[in-house]
């Protein structure tokens, strides 16, 4: 098979009717939409209603909650810090938000960063983060290190 040889399947695309072109091609006059009535006119647009049967929209009830509030926090693991450390990349005694960022650790900063447990560390690094699990830090201290929060 060759680029040129590359074609739709019989009856995959259709050819666009033209309308309002005369009597003869079967969708003159009303091209095909009736007569008179809402729809009949341009700028139609009549999405959910279900001609006076009360719409799905309203018969089911309402669910769940979005906290306005939530924090969305840029997630760094363990093992990616001790990867960037290992590459040269991180001082490990100095390791904050701004570090990261021009590490490429992290591509945003969103509302902080999160230290999460994944994987070991084996260097003694200081690390100030936004927030950080209970595994994390416990994790770095036992390495030597620690963990350092501070407010977003």
């Amino acid at each position: 098979m060759k680029l040129n040889e590359l074609r739709d399947n019989e009856g995959a695309t259709k050819n666009r009717i033209r309308v309002g072109r005369g009597i003869g091609s079967g969708k003159g006059k009303t091209c095909g939409r009736g007569q008179k009535g809402q729809k009949s006119r341009s700028g139609v647009a009549v999405n959910a209603f279900e001609g006076g049967q009360m719409p799905i929209y309203r018969r089911l009830p309402k669910r769940g909650f979005k906290n306005p509030f939530a924090k969305t926090f840029a997630v760094v693991n363990l093992d990616t810090i001790q990867k960037a450390v290992d590459a040269g990349k991180l001082n490990a005694s100095a390791i904050d938000v701004k570090a990261l960022m021009e590490a490429g650790v992290i591509s945003k900063e969103l509302d902080g960063v999160r230290l999460l447990a994944r994987g070991a560390i084996t260097s003694n690094v200081t690390i100030s983060v936004n927030s950080a699990s209970k595994a994390a830090v416990a994790a770095v201290e036992k390495a030597g290190g620690k963990v350092n929060l501070i407010e977003a």
